[in-house]
């Protein structure tokens, strides 16, 4: 994983993703509006799954050029 980028954003977004989902907890508990963080971790959300998607399109790209024909 040290040599793979994408895969050291995909955990670093995951982790803040978790950590949103938590403070929006707090908030909900507290009773104080929740919508700007909300709205955060949904567009952490939509770059997770980007990259994701990015990251596996990219990986069976190097699998079909790397196998032999």
């Amino acid at each position: 994983m040290d040599d793979d980028p994408d895969a050291y954003r995909i955990l670093r977004l995951r982790a803040e993703i978790l950590e949103l989902g938590s403070a929006i907890r707090q908030l909900q508990r507290a009773g104080l509006d929740d919508a700007t963080t909300q709205l955060l971790i949904g567009r952490k959300r939509a770059q997770l799954e980007h990259l994701v998607k990015a990251n596996a399109a990219s990986r069976a790209l190097n699998f079909q050029t790397r196998r032999p024909q």
